[in-house]
């Protein structure tokens, strides 16, 4: 791992009362994505919280081929690499094949791995060796001891899409991770809207993120990741789990007061032995 992801990983695995990953859900246009980071930011930057964008160039994993995937690798890094000189701040983004990591990890500072990808390990490989941060998105086929195989890297980002709370207390502990729930993503719904081009969109709970959200929180978990966008209504891609841009200051006004009272991080240090038989 370089020393600039060096630096980012402690920075974020400090983050106090937690880091957020934000972003909408895939590229629509160079002028949404500037304006959308421009929001977030200065949100995250009020509340003192670090922000890591997040936006994908190429959305591979859909339920319909005429779905909508985004600009493409070439396009889609240069108007991430402008929103992360523009407003100086860290970019994670998907990638779904070995070939795209290289020239992915020249831009992304955290490169992530899709739910479906999670146990291919060329692709793993080849994340791992951009030097950057990776952050594997657990598959809902995977037990929670696949991190382990990872454990080399001492480097990892791992996200939990459905909060298994009763594995964070050992893998937090024993590896060198960083934990960031999923509370948008886990709440995804099969294909239920039909678009106008004739390709289908998946459904969701939208109404269940800050559920989702605070229980995390208040477990301590490291990070959160939440897709989000000025009009989920007309969003092209995971409308119905991105959260409405005018809502997410509440919503992480809350999230940090619960943490406050929670703790944070800090619960997952208690020391239960005198309770265990």
């Amino acid at each position: 791992m370089d020393s600039s992801s060096t630096m980012l990983f402690n920075q974020l695995k400090t983050s106090k009362p937690f880091f957020l990953m934000a972003g909408p859900n895939v590229i629509e246009s160079e002028e949404h994505v500037m304006r959308m980071a421009n929001h977030i930011k200065a949100i995250t930057s009020k509340l003192g919280l670090q922000l890591v964008f997040k936006s994908s160039f190429d959305k591979a994993n859909r339920t319909s081929f005429k779905s909508f995937r985004g600009p493409g690798l070439v396009e889609g890094l240069k108007i991430l690499e402008k929103v992360k000189v523009a407003y100086d701040i860290p970019i994670v983004t998907d990638v779904h094949e070995s070939i795209q990591c290289e020239a992915v990890g020249r831009v992304a500072d955290i490169i992530q791995i899709p739910a479906f990808l999670c146990r291919q390990t060329d692709l793993l490989v080849a994340a791992a060796e951009t030097g950057k941060i990776v952050n594997i998105k657990k598959g809902q086929f995977c037990a929670p001891s696949m991190i382990h195989t990872c454990r080399s890297w001492q480097i990892l980002l791992k996200r939990l899409d459905s909060l298994e709370m009763k594995m964070l207390w050992s893998v937090r502990e024993e590896l060198c991770l960083a934990i960031v729930a999923d509370v948008t993503h886990s709440l995804q719904q099969p294909a239920r809207r039909k678009l106008e081009g004739g390709g289908v969109a998946s459904g969701g709970l939208r109404e269940l993120i800050p559920c989702i959200a605070r229980t995390a929180v208040a477990v301590g978990v490291d990070g959160i990741f939440m897709e989000v966008h000025d009009d989920p209504l007309r969003a092209p891609v995971d409308g119905p789990t991105q959260w409405p841009l005018h809502h997410l200051e509440e919503l992480l006004e809350e999230l940090i007061a619960i943490a406050g009272v929670s703790k944070g991080k800090q619960s997952f240090k208690i020391d239960l032995t005198p309770f265990r038989d």
